[in-house]
């Protein structure tokens, strides 16, 4: 019988073979070929799968028309196929065990497997080919093969139940040939190609398409082939790197070929860093391939992991992270737990320093991938006790790094670090002082004791604790921390007194190897084991404490992140003082109130995380019941607000906005005192209930009389700080809170609540109580934003106030000056809220009431007259009139009552500016300092109400600010001078200088308060920056670390790029100008900033007048970090200071300019550097045998001098070679002839510069 031999190509079935090789005799057109399938099919109903021996051309057919043929063939041929292959999976393995099989039989079957195998594959890969080109075309897969997807399944578990079993045995001597085993692999990674391969849909395909792949690795000896095609699909397609890494897992494991992971190891181990270089060639799928297989067969990998390791030398990033995550997996899976041996501990140590060098390794991606792997160890708690205090050290360091990646993966192992700890980390460095001085103390006494005992004494170090303390093996896993805090009993030492012997609480200690080597051994074997249990107690508060000095610096160094300019490392900063404050770290309530202020973020991200997490903080109480949650919720709110700002309470209205009825409840009880609870508690109750009150007006509406008999019944002078922030809550309840419609909500004047804050303000104003200031200008702000005819009110309080004044002279002669500065407070604070008022809401009470009388005449009025005013609207609103005119006759009425009424005879408080006026131009006679602060304060309140007076009295409060020795005054000062800048400022626009003056002010308050006023005058566009950014700039490197801050905020918020040229010709006088300059250069990092600030720059010396000047912007051009785009801009702009070389102070300079370039530069920037040091010091030298004059060494002061050169054509350098002279008139010097040749090679920017009109070369 013939033999069919499997093809490597389908067309050499139709070549003559040699003897006895299978032809195919007959090869169907494609109109015979249904009817030829019917036949094929009736012979499989009717012979069973022997008879694709008969019917095989018919197939081949199919294969060789299968472009042409229609689908319905190809589906019904497919279908025929996979029942053939079905076939014979079960009718052959009776015959398989039949030993009296004749060999006629066994080729004949042999002959229907490689047929019906070899048909089925290439006709399932033609059929794959049209699905993917379908899908290119936008086609469905299944549209033109119908459920392709699920029958590309059915193919593969066909070839699977017929591969597994033993056909081997069909073969002559049970080799199988490559051909057979070549034609199913193929069609296997065929089907890998596909791109869907890796979707969620393909999963049994793909598994379907491993095992068959795993069932040749296996029985078929393809394991050199399958790791060769594995490394050919990774180079080539990316994607497959997670199917290539399950597959090999799976080939590893379930098929035991554990081989083939060493195969494919050793062909990555053997890519060269050239190959890995190249483009196309695999890298990244190389690199997630081995991390995918760490993550799947970490054991089997560790005996060819050295192979790998060459790589971490190699220059691709990719491979370095995919072998340190290969390492991590290791370590977390297999080197992890104490049953290690010491092969095992030693693997462990290597490849923890392995990666311990990593963290600084060159490629930022890579160190971030190994704070990544760090975080994982850590999570599993597989890293050694002994390396917690190295690697967290690491860590901390890597929050400086450049890269926003490395930053935000070292905050994530932090918190790892925190979340796994086996430390105390609850308690600070400075709590575990004491106790450590102590035991260590009692070490010192037991080891005296027994050197006095015993003369030759053997003492026990750490490695003889290493067993209890892991020091050499162990992990903080939870076996391990459990053991240790058994034998060290941190809860009940901590919580023991500092006079408290801790010795009761050791009598509980696990027993010791050596004290069972010597129990039963005498006093001599107690003390011995006593002395090694106090040194792990000792060991282990040094770490302790060590590792609490290490989170208190990743604290105060991630609390500074949290105001950086990147999104996801002030979000990782904001969940790093979540996890903090969860676990109880010491001292992390700092950053939970540092970032609060983030609420008001523009970027909503920030804003998003902030508030979440306060509410995971804060506003997720935990309880049995309704009330029990309540409490909770209530408890952690009031530790919140206890102390806090006025800032602070603003920042968490934002977040606390709804409450429930039972957190009311627990508030109003807490407040009113029917739950024993402190004053700052009820303090913080109220302010609490003001929040809620933003969003339901009624929560305090209804219980607006309990408040006022509560906080502001006759006690109120005992504590105006609870009186103080009850105002602040009824503020919450008005209109200037929430946007109201209609008429304004306002109580009458003789409400309760008025004649319990008028009699609080004036009791006050003779008391000497530090808190009725705050106290008193929260009331009058709420009298006016809550209270029909506010300014009644308030004039009867200020007559109450001056008569009870007056009543206290009449009984002691002498005034106090603490009671008048009240008064005085009193009167400014009056004087602002009414004209607030006027602006605000007298103002928008009036448009409210003319939009209503315009509606009811509109309504009044017939059609005809709405169509006649519709069309004389259009007009105005075409001209921009529509509501004009009335909106300014109600502003000019406002401005008309500031300027003549509210400061009349007759209006009381005209009656008060004289004594202010007087008090503020007599600081020898009022010298007491609050009431000095008051009556400036109250004077510029009252300047604020008109020009008039503003411009009267301007000159005197800036006499106050430059001569007044207290630093409050002048303060205060700057203070109101930046709002009466914002009001009037055509006004105070002559003043400035004097403002700006205030920066060098000796008080570094007052120089805070400047510098803050500034910027945000500045930001508002009220004051112009130029003329004065040299007095902000000293302030860069002013001893206070905060205003330098002030200062640099200047800078980045008017945009430093922009005020550095105002800066550079401008004449600094501080003497360290130089250190200004640098520090501001420094935040110039990209290059395209340097190139324009180069430009600009140089552009700045055609219009410098003085000699001063052209050697500051030289001094500039030197502080610069100087790059090759910046060296280009320097040359295109020669021109510009080309003539200015005749100064030193020019000179030197650039030359310091080339020099910084030279270093570590490449060969061609040197080269290029050096023409340019050429050309500035010959020119330097031109210049001064053209000028003989100047001279080098110049005073400050120095001027520009006149010149003296006879003519103004400037001097021409030229080049010449050796061999030639030097034209008469034309000044020549040597030039390298490798500049040369580097000039002319086409380098655009230095042949542009030898053309000039400057320089000539004569011969190159």
């Amino acid at each position: 019988m013939w033999d069919f031999l499997v093809p490597v190509c389908v067309s050499d079935l139709v070549k003559t073979g040699g003897i006895n090789q299978y032809v195919v005799q007959d090869v169907v057109s494609p109109k015979q070929l249904p009817s030829h399938l019917n036949g094929f099919k009736a012979a499989l109903r009717s012979q069973g799968p022997l008879c694709i021996l008969e019917h095989f051309d018919t197939c081949y057919s199919v294969l060789k028309h299968c472009h042409t043929v229609d689908l319905n063939v190809k589906e019904d041929t497919l279908e025929l196929l996979i029942q053939v292959v079905s076939g014979l999976s079960v009718s052959l393995p009776a015959l398989l065990l039949n030993a009296s099989l004749s060999a006629p039989d066994r080729k004949e079957q042999l002959n229907a497997v490689k047929m019906s195998v070899f048909l089925l594959c290439k006709l399932a890969e033609i059929i794959e080919s049209d699905s993917y080109r379908q899908s290119i075309k936008g086609k469905a897969a299944g549209e033109g093969l119908l459920q392709w997807d699920s029958e590309r399944e059915t193919v593969l578990q066909a070839l699977i139940q017929l591969l597994q079993l033993d056909i081997r045995s069909l073969w002559s001597l049970s080799l199988v040939e490559e051909e057979f085993i070549s034609c199913v692999t193929c069609c296997c990674y065929k089907l890998l190609e596909n791109p869907t391969i890796n979707h969620v849909k393909s999963k049994s395909t793909r598994d379907a398409i491993i095992h068959l792949l795993g069932v040749q690795v296996k029985k078929y000896n393809h394991l050199l082939g399958a790791s060769v095609k594995v490394i050919q699909l990774l180079q080539h397609l990316e994607q497959l790197s997670s199917v290539c890494a399950q597959a090999v897992a799976v080939w590893s494991t379930e098929y035991g070929v554990k081989a083939i992971v060493g195969e494919v190891m050793r062909e990555i181990g053997q890519k060269s860093s050239e190959e890995l270089a190249r483009e196309g060639s695999g890298v990244k799928a190389f690199s997630s391939f081995l991390s995918e297989l760490a993550t799947l067969v970490p054991d089997i990998m560790i005996p060819n992991i050295s192979v790998l390791l060459t790589h971490l030398e190699g220059e691709s990033p990719s491979m370095r992270v995919a072998v340190c995550e290969v390492l991590g997996e290791v370590l977390v899976k297999v080197l992890s737990g104490d049953g290690l041996d010491e092969s095992g501990k030693a693997d462990r140590d290597r490849f923890m320093d392995t990666l311990q060098e990593h963290l600084h390794d060159v490629h930022s991606h890579v160190r971030s991938r190994v704070l990544q792997v760090y975080t994982r160890i850590v999570n599993s708690k597989a890293l050694p006790l002994n390396r917690y205090s190295e690697v967290m050290g690491l860590t901390v360091g890597r929050l400086m790094d450049k890269s926003v990646n490395v930053v935000k993966s070292a905050i994530q192992l932090l918190a790892a670090f925190i979340a796994h700890n086996p430390y105390s980390c609850k308690l600070s460095s400075a709590d575990l002082k004491t106790p450590l001085e102590k035991e260590t103390a009692r070490l010192r006494e037991l080891r005296e004791k027994l050197q006095a005992n015993a003369p030759v004494f053997e003492s026990y170090g750490l490695e003889n604790m290493s067993g209890h303390y892991g020091y050499t093996g162990g992990y903080a896993s939870k076996k391990t921390s459990s053991n240790l805090i058994s034998s060290v009993p941190m809860c009940s030492f901590f919580s023991a007194g500092p006079d408290q012997d801790v010795s009761e609480n050791r009598e509980d200690l696990p027993l010791t190897p050596q004290k069972e080597g010597v129990e039963g051994g005498g006093k001599d074997g107690v003390e011995d084991s006593e002395l090694k249990k106090q040194e792990m107690l000792v060991q282990y508060l040094r770490d302790t404490e060590s590792f609490a000095l290490q989170v208190e610096a990743a604290i105060a160094v991630i609390n500074s992140m949290l105001y950086w300019k990147t999104t996801s490392v002030v979000q990782e900063a904001v969940q790093f003082c979540v996890t903090v404050c969860e676990f109880s770290v010491a001292n992390s309530l700092t950053g939970v109130r540092k970032m609060l202020p983030l609420v008001w973020s523009t970027d909503a991200t920030i804003k998003d995380a902030v508030v979440q997490a306060y509410r995971r903080l804060y506003l997720n109480p935990q309880g049995d019941s309704t009330r029990a949650k309540a409490q909770t919720l209530v408890d952690s709110l009031s530790e919140l607000m206890v102390d806090a700002s006025l800032g602070t309470i603003q920042c968490l209205e934002e977040i606390v906005s709804v409450l429930p009825f039972s957190v009311v409840q627990v508030l109003w009880e807490r407040f009113t005192g029917k739950r024993e609870t402190s004053s700052l508690h009820r303090r913080a109750a109220v302010l609490l209930l003001g929040m809620a009150a933003r969003a339901e007006r009624e929560v305090v509406l209804s219980n607006l009389d309990t408040l006022c008999s509560v906080a502001l019944a006759e006690k109120v002078t005992e504590d105006f700080l609870l009186a103080r922030d009850s105002v602040i809550t009824v503020c919450n309840i008005t209109d200037h809170v929430r946007q109201a419609k209609g008429a304004p909500f306002r109580l009458p004047q003789d409400h309760q609540l008025f004649t319990c804050l008028t009699r609080a303000i004036a009791e006050g104003v003779v008391m000497e109580d530090p808190h009725w200031q705050s106290f008193m200008e929260q009331a009058v702000r709420l009298i006016y934003f809550l209270a029909e005819s506010p300014d009644q009110i308030c004039s009867c309080l200020l007559q109450r106030c001056s008569r009870l004044l007056l009543d206290q002279i009449a009984e002691v002669p002498a005034v106090s000056c603490l009671s008048l500065a009240q008064l005085l407070s009193l009167c400014g604070c009056v004087a602002f809220w009414q004209v607030s008022h006027l602006e605000r809401s007298v103002s928008s009470e009036l448009r409210r009431r003319r939009g209503e009388t315009e509606e009811r005449e509109e309504k009044a009025k017939g059609p005809s007259s709405k169509a006649k005013v519709s069309n004389e609207s259009s007009v105005e609103e075409e001209l921009g009139l529509m509501g004009a005119s009335a909106d300014d006759t109600e502003a000019e009425l406002i401005r008309k009552i500031c300027e003549t009424e509210l400061l009349a005879d007759e209006n009381l408080l005209c009656s008060f500016l004289p004594l202010l006026v007087r008090v503020c131009s007599s600081p020898g006679r009022y010298s007491h300092p609050q009431l000095t602060a008051a009556a400036c304060l109250a004077l510029s309140q009252f300047m604020m109400i008109s020009p008039s007076v503003c411009e009267e009295h301007i000159r005197l409060l800036f006499t106050v600010l430059e001569r007044s020795s207290l630093p409050i005054v002048r303060a205060n000062a700057i203070i109101a001078l930046g709002d009466l800048t914002v009001r009037f400022p055509n006004i105070l626009e002559p003043w400035t200088q004097n403002l700006y003056t205030r920066l060098s002010d000796e008080n570094p308050s007052v120089r805070q308060t400047a510098v803050t006023v500034l910027t945000q005058l500045v930001l508002k566009d009220v004051l112009k920056v130029k003329g004065h950014v040299s007095e902000v700039a000293v302030l860069l490197i002013d001893p206070q670390t905060h205003i330098a801050n002030l200062a640099l905020n200047f800078f980045n918020d008017c945009g430093v790029f922009n005020l550095l040229l105002h800066l550079c010709v401008a004449r600094m006088t501080c003497p360290l100008a130089v250190s200004v300059f640098r520090q501001l250069f420094s935040y110039i990092t990209k290059e395209r900033q340097t190139e324009s600030l180069v430009e600009k720059l140089c552009q700045r010396f055609r219009t410098a007048k003085t000699e001063r000047q052209w050697c500051d912007l030289a001094v500039s051009l030197s502080l610069l970090s100087m790059c090759e785009r910046g060296l280009k801009r320097l040359q295109e702009c020669w021109e510009c200071y080309s003539d200015k070389l005749t100064e030193t102070g020019v000179y030197q300079p650039l030359l310091s300019i080339t020099a910084k370039l030279r270093r570590g530069a490449k060969p061609q920037l040197k080269v290029l550097t050096g023409i340019l040091v050429i050309f500035i010091s010959h020119t330097f030298s031109l210049n001064l045998v053209a000028n003989p004059s100047v001279s080098s060494h110049r005073d400050d002061s120095f001027v520009t001098p006149k010149p003296t050169r006879k003519s103004s054509k400037k001097p021409v350098v030229t080049f010449s070679s050796d061999e030639e002279e030097e034209e008469e008139g034309k000044s020549t010097f040597w030039v390298p002839p490798v500049c040369l040749a580097l000039c002319f090679r086409g380098n655009d920017w230095c042949g542009g510069w030898l053309q000039s009109k400057h320089f000539r070369c004569h011969a190159l």
